[in-house]
């Protein structure tokens, strides 16, 4: 059940999935008691993050491995394509769950508190002004200032719009069989990412400090903001992990012009983060 023209490929029992299992487990578990005070909580969630990477890297290993010795075959190939379809079908949804939570607070539940139905306002909040961005009811968080989105936010889009340019041309190159310009624009995407996991890093201390005061306990829109950007920058830092892999096997001769499937998974991957951050940056950063 090896071979390339016949035959379906069935893999052998595997550990990796209950050690991503655990991961994911330990990481939520620290980072609920994080959100709830806990000390301890961030250590944990570094732990579960920690055993997420290792699952990470021991799966891709494994699976590499039998794609570079000719297990697979087109029917295998078209499995993986329908399995990534529907993987980030399902990160479309989860990041659609985030935004909804947005749209409705600021289309219908503020103006709801606010007066735009007195019973809701008198019942639940009376007094309460509706306004957006805001950090009520009761004030929560205290005062905030915004970020401004034509500084790092603006320099983020162009980082990753340009990611998006650069990893095609890879795409490209790879087609045309020039290893050499391959791995230079992997490189550069690589590049584009890092930087612009650093600049979200400086944008979260700047949020944090006196002069922004935007955290997390700010209100809805506080907590809108740091869950849509924190888990948009989780899947970024997945994304360059997986893009250092991919650029590796590059650089050690993998993939083929008509055989790369891989490589274009890791890509549809970066485009939808791509997608992603323009749909952050219009209806958090600039609305």
């Amino acid at each position: 059940m090896t071979s390339t023209s016949g035959g379906y490929y069935v893999p052998h029992g595997s550990h990796w999935p209950i050690i991503g299992s655990i991961g994911l487990f330990v990481m939520l578990q620290g980072f609920g008691n994080y959100l709830n005070g806990d000390g301890i909580g961030g250590t944990i969630m570094l732990v579960g993050f920690l055993i997420l990477l290792v699952m990470v890297f021991g799966w891709f290993r494994v699976v590499i491995n039998e794609s570079e010795a000719g297990t697979y075959n087109t029917q295998v190939d078209r499995s993986f394509r329908w399995g990534m379809s529907w993987f980030i079908f399902s990160e479309v949804m989860f990041f659609a769950a985030f935004f909804g939570a947005l749209y409705y607070a600021r289309v219908f539940s503020v103006p709801w508190l606010g007066g735009a139905d007195p019973g809701t306002n008198e019942v639940l909040w009376s007094g309460f002004e509706a306004a957006w961005p805001t950090n009520g009811p009761a004030q929560l968080g205290g005062e905030f200032n915004l970020l401004d989105p034509w500084k790092i936010p603006a320099l983020n889009t162009l980082l990753l719009l340009s990611s998006g340019v650069t990893i095609t041309l890879a795409h490209w190159a790879l087609k045309k069989g020039n290893r050499g310009a391959l791995v230079m624009w992997m490189l550069a995407t690589i590049a584009l990412g890092a930087t612009f996991l650093g600049f979200q890093v400086y944008e979260y201390q700047e949020a944090y400090s006196s002069h922004y005061n935007l955290t997390l306990e700010s209100g809805i829109y506080g907590s809108t903001f740091f869950m849509l950007t924190g888990f948009h920058g989780m899947h970024v830092t997945l994304g360059t992990i997986m893009l250092i892999v991919i650029t590796l096997r590059c650089m050690k001769g993998h993939f083929t012009a008509d055989r790369h499937f891989a490589f274009e998974a890791v890509a549809w991957y970066w485009h939808f983060v791509d997608v992603v951050w323009l749909g952050l940056f219009i209806f958090v950063y600039l609305l």
